[in-house]
């Protein structure tokens, strides 16, 4: 039996790798856009707001008004906190639109994009707080030095701050994958058809240019040209059964006319006219003869 002094400690389970952040919100000076940010928090599975010398919002003000389904449970369990206390629970990221400095000055730079912010996230165990700024002036370099990380969104130089909900939807979509399990969206992964139902549906394609007198020297170009297609467009079951089908058509009226020609020994066709339509490419090859 293992002496219980020298025998190693239980090792605690594990918590997940990656943990939704907090949302930190520093002196909103609008009640609308705190409920815009709660909104934003609900719809991409964040629940944990903090708030920084807030205005009042009360339940009948513009901040519920704006945060639809997030008046439930984002907003009023809100907790107003002092920027002392985030800078000791969390790891920060300060967010920012204003990035102008470079590797001489560290307040602002270097800084990450929200995609660089959610691929550093997503391998570090960590409680993290997204931390927005004032509307009117953001963040200020005192409060920026303070803070473990810097996220800027991209945009263009001539106008690149964000409205504060604006910028904090778009961030907390970009960090989804490491807040959301399941969306709404159904077949977000496909299964490409079998391949025999494709190599059918070229062999239709070909007999419907033979049907339709396609010159034949153009013929396995417009063939290449419609393997290329489908190859990039990974058809399903439904799209390449559902194409079988009219190709299937097509050729059996093409065939029937074709008997009939036969038969009464008329053509079908306008020589004339499908000389100048029929020939896809045709312009390409008046320019490279």
């Amino acid at each position: 039996m293992s002496d219980p002094d020298t025998a190693p400690a239980e090792t605690p389970p594990s918590e997940p790798r990656s943990r939704a952040p907090v949302v930190v919100v520093v002196e909103p000076e609008t009640p609308g856009n705190v409920g815009t940010i709660a909104r934003a928090m609900k719809n991409f599975g964040l629940s944990e707001l903090k708030l920084i010398d807030p205005p009042a919002l009360p339940e009948d003000g513009e901040a519920y008004g704006f945060a639809g389904h997030a008046r439930e449970d984002v907003l009023p369990n809100a907790e107003t906190v002092t920027f002392d206390e985030v800078i000791n629970r969390y790891h920060t990221v300060g967010c920012t639109a204003i990035t102008g400095e470079d590797a001489r000055r560290h307040v602002r730079y270097p800084f990450s994009t929200p995609t660089e912010l959610r691929e550093s996230l997503a391998t570090v165990e960590t409680r993290t707080a997204l931390v927005f700024g004032r509307e009117s002036k953001g963040l200020n370099n005192d409060e920026l030095a303070r803070l473990d990380q810097v996220c800027s969104i991209p945009a263009d130089e001539e106008y690149p701050v964000l409205n504060l909900g604006q910028a904090a939807t778009v961030l907390l979509y970009e960090l989804r994958d490491l807040t959301v399990d399941e969306y709404q969206l159904p077949d977000v992964e496909r299964k490409r058809a079998a391949e025999g139902d494709i190599e059918r549906l070229h062999q239709y394609f070909g007999d419907f240019l033979e049907h339709a007198d396609h010159r034949e020297h153009r013929r396995d170009r417009c063939q290449t040209l419609f393997r290329r297609v489908l190859g990039r467009a990974h058809p399903t079951d439904r799209e390449i059964h559902t194409l079988l089908g009219v190709f299937r058509k097509a050729n059996d009226k093409l065939s029937y006319a074709d008997e009939l020609s036969e038969r009464y020994g008329e053509s079908q066709y306008d020589d004339e006219g499908s000389e100048e339509s029929d020939d896809v490419g045709a312009e390409d090859d008046r320019q490279t003869e």
